[in-house]
């Protein structure tokens, strides 16, 4: 069992994308807020997770079939191990279809990334 917890990202209204820190450019993050980012940055830390998580992303339909992103130099109890760590940090939701697993990125995640790593608009 694990004790990781996804990034809150959605108002729970359900009426928009909230990201789990402001952006950076806009004032120092809270110690929770720094916990939430953290989390989210080590997950990505790692190239293996990095490249799944871009193949899930880019896949045609927004999700991918583990059986069409595994190819990425490392055996597949591995690839679970990866994407099992993207799951708990909130980066990636999963279904299972029969014998296979699809994994999709849902787009509140991407939007809550661009808008923690925004510049500020020019005056």
């Amino acid at each position: 069992m694990s004790n990781a917890k996804a990034l809150p990202l959605l108002e729970p209204d359900g009426q928009g994308v909230v990201p789990c820190c402001p952006p950076l450019s806009e004032r120092p993050m809270t110690a929770e807020e720094a916990e939430s980012a953290a989390r989210m940055f080590k997950a990505l830390g790692d190239p293996v997770r990095l490249r799944l998580f871009s193949a899930v992303a880019s896949h045609e339909g927004g999700e991918a079939c583990v059986c069409d992103i595994s190819d990425v130099g490392v055996s597949q109890p591995t690839v679970s191990h990866h994407l099992k760590k993207l799951k708990e940090a909130g980066l990636l939701t999963s279904e299972r279809r029969g014998t296979w697993v699809y994994y999709r990125v849902e787009p509140s995640v991407l939007v809550a990334m661009g808008k923690l790593l925004a510049l500020p608009a020019a005056a």
